[in-house]
């Protein structure tokens, strides 16, 4: 087959729904052929998955890093999943019904569920997860459910929420990792954080965890008594970790992997791969995330407190470039941190901060930090996310933008546990560089990284920059329990004007992920949140599954 220009590959990807949509409609000149029956779906096999970096912990509690999402969807199903449409379709909870005035929420639960222990599944776990997790430590779920102010079981398979004010964003979170219903018989009266099955998960879901070698891979096997008749397919699934990327991108290469999401090898390779009979590129089933690369700037640094500084830095920050050089055109500019996803809730029209060198240059000047004799105005120190060579290189080429305007910038990397205890714990960083899923809603994925109330919680992801604004808190507290949509969309505009003049983070770019996957690797991607659901639907034709 021949190779693709860059060009070409990012054309056929970002066109492959418009050519589906134009492949579908007929023609009514051309003869009438027999549909093509679908393939029947194999049982067995195992199925590798590429897991960089290795996760910190397998269940989503307080923290909610992607790793740990990627091997938890398998294993907790939620009360909902998420269509390519992202709207909820029914999952755990069979049904749901919202009273008119939006202040209680009905949920109908499957009959027959088990946890992998063998025990029931019942309202009783809904309940507990929502009152000891979903609302309290949870980082994305906090708000969304702090006006709960009463949950019913009336029985076994009925859960009735009461809220004080409505709540509209949390249909948005009720999948297995956004709310994780957890196994009340085995964490009630435990330290929630600390309880020893947050590294041997029990869910409902599909799979069940039976071994983490750390190190080497997490090991989850067919769940034989899963609720879904005749699912899943796989006999087991095995999540490795390779934290190499050219030793990623051969095992992709070799068939030693069959399954590699989130931009698992460098870009430079990407073409490479696709051009290979065996091997497919898929942008779908990252719907529901909408993710958001961003700088936080500690405004408690003496430098980066003076909001000109912070300034300085947006201006110094070619995004166009590092959206086509650093990250091969997968990205764009971002303009706020509520992502152009989101159409209902974006504001185009927020202060923007373009290209400008000599802007930048005066604005640090005019906050009082000249050159020096060697050309340095100050040093700062930048950890970068380190979820592989595409934030690396981000984190180089912030160096190589703000020594240009002479700041000179320290790059320092670390392991996924060390990163987070600095950035959100000890607090030890200037700038740091990673990326939030806004997720549907501002509420669920973007107000974390502002909402003064997360500060001193060392949650990860939650508020790195350190900032605090009176207002800014007002409309995300006021957003979170409006019960008018067009109200709703209003607070956020103005969230997003006040925060974009203050800059405690810098937006960079909306990322357009990518998953590597083997040709005869079936039913991977069957909705919106499929890289945090589960693979229940995924098979592997007879040639991939022999030897498995």
């Amino acid at each position: 087959m021949p190779q693709l220009s860059r060009r070409s590959l990012l054309a056929a990807v970002s066109g492959a729904a418009v050519l589906a949509a134009v492949a579908a409609v007929p023609n009514p000149l051309a003869p009438a052929r027999a549909a093509e029956p679908a393939p029947t779906p194999v049982r067995g096999g195992t199925l590798s998955i590429i897991l960089q970096p290795e996760p910190v912990t397998l269940t989503p509690v307080a923290n909610v890093a992607q790793p740990t999402q990627l091997v938890a969807g398998n294993v907790f199903d939620g009360l909902v999943s998420y269509g390519f449409d992202l709207k909820p379709q029914p999952l755990l909870a069979e049904s749901w019904e919202v009273a008119p005035d939006g202040l209680t929420i009905t949920f109908r639960l499957r009959q027959g569920v088990r946890w992998h222990d063998g025990k029931p599944f019942t309202a009783a776990d809904v309940k507990w997860s929502l009152e000891n997790v979903w609302k309290t430590i949870h980082p994305r779920n906090k708000a969304l459910f702090e006006n709960v102010s009463a949950v019913e079981t009336p029985d076994d398979h009925t859960v009735v929420l009461r809220f004080s004010k409505p709540s509209l964003p949390i249909f948005s979170v009720l999948n297995g990792v956004g709310a994780p219903i957890l196994p009340k018989h085995l964490y009630d009266g435990t330290d929630i954080l600390n309880n020893p099955y947050n590294n041997r998960p029990v869910g409902t879901g599909p799979f069940v965890f039976k071994e983490w070698k750390r190190g080497e891979y997490v090991l989850l096997e067919r769940n034989p008594d899963y609720w879904q008749p005749g699912r899943p397919y796989l006999d087991r699934i095995i999540f490795r970790v390779i934290p190499d990327a050219a030793a990623r991108a051969a095992a992709i290469e070799k068939g030693e992997v069959q399954y590699a999401p989130f931009n698992p090898v460098p870009f430079r390779d990407v073409e490479r791969l696709a051009a290979l009979p065996h091997l497919k590129v898929e942008t779908r089933g990252y719907e529901w995330l909408s993710p958001v690369l961003y700088f936080d700037l500690n405004v408690e640094n003496p430098a980066l407190k003076d909001v000109r500084v912070r300034q300085a830095i947006a201006h110094a920050v070619d995004r166009d470039a590092l959206a086509r050089v650093v990250w091969f055109g997968y990205a764009k500019p971002a303009v706020s941190p509520v992502p152009s996803t989101l159409a209902a809730f974006h504001d185009p029209d927020v202060p923007k901060y373009p290209f400008d060198l000599k802007k930048a240059e005066a604005l640090l000047d005019q906050a009082g930090f000249p050159r020096g004799a060697d050309g340095t105005r100050f040093t700062l120190a930048h950890d970068y996310l380190p979820y592989g060579d595409d934030y690396r290189r981000t984190g180089e080429f912030l160096k190589q933008a703000l020594k240009k305007v002479g700041i000179e910038v320290n790059i320092r990397a670390q392991d996924s546990a060390a990163f987070i205890k600095r950035v959100y714990a000890d607090r030890d960083f200037d700038i740091s560089s990673s990326y939030n899923a806004a997720f549907p809603d501002p509420q669920i994925g973007v107000v974390r990284e502002y909402w003064s109330g997360w500060l001193g919680t060392k949650t990860p992801w939650t508020n790195g920059s350190g900032y605090r604004n009176a207002e800014v808190d007002r409309l995300i507290e006021h957003a979170a329990v409006e019960g008018n949509p067009q109200a709703r969309a209003a607070d956020f505009r103005a969230f997003q004007q006040i925060v974009q003049r203050d800059l405690p983070t810098l937006p960079l770019l909306e990322l357009k992920f990518f998953t590597i996957h083997a040709a005869n690797l079936n039913g991977a991607v069957q909705q919106g949140d499929q890289v945090y659901s589960s693979l229940r639907e995924a098979w592997l034709a007879p040639d991939a599954a022999k030897g498995n």
